[in-house]
């Protein structure tokens, strides 16, 4: 099996349960957040929503400067609505798809560079930072879980049970 094709349907099984996630989502709480030092609820969601589209900014461009010298951070919209996070994560997955198909296992090889103020603070093969991008959406959708319990609301089943949804998926 290629990579891309690896890549291609373990992108599609984690959107799916990304998606069980973000549905559930509470909407008029984006500024809530745990504790001072945590992301807000509405930043924590957008970002699970557009975490699948960095694979595509990994096929397609040569590096990312997350704080560009004489410019602007990124910012990311805030989505507001589950519907709203939810057509994210279908353009993010999508936009990736396409990304994936239109590769080859060898560009995949190629070097990949994080940047911030023009210095590279990462470098890896791009197979290696599609990769991690998976391990970094799990992580941040498991975040995202612990607020939805914060909540009040039910947790989905992710990779198995949870307290709340005694489903194997």
């Amino acid at each position: 099996m290629k990579m891309t094709e690896l890549f291609a349907a373990q992108l599609e099984r984690e959107a799916a349960v990304s998606r069980r996630v973000l549905e559930r989502v509470p909407e008029g709480r984006p500024e809530w957040k745990p504790h001072e030092k945590s992301m807000p609820l509405g930043y924590l969601s957008t970002l699970v929503a557009t975490i699948p589209s960095w694979i595509a900014m990994i096929i397609l461009q040569e590096a990312l400067d997350i704080d560009p010298p004489g410019g602007s951070a990124y910012k990311p919209q805030v989505h507001s609505t589950a519907s709203e996070l939810l057509r994210a994560l279908d353009d993010s997955v999508h936009r990736s798809l396409d990304a994936l198909r239109g590769t080859t296992d060898e560009h995949l090889a190629t070097p990949w560079k994080l940047l911030a103020q023009g210095q590279t603070v990462m470098q890896q093969a791009r197979h290696i930072v599609i990769a991690d991008t998976f391990n970094h959406q799990a992580h941040h959708r498991g975040q995202l879980t612990v607020y939805l319990r914060l909540n009040g609301v039910a947790v989905p089943s992710i990779y198995g049970p949870s307290a709340d949804d005694r489903r194997f998926v």
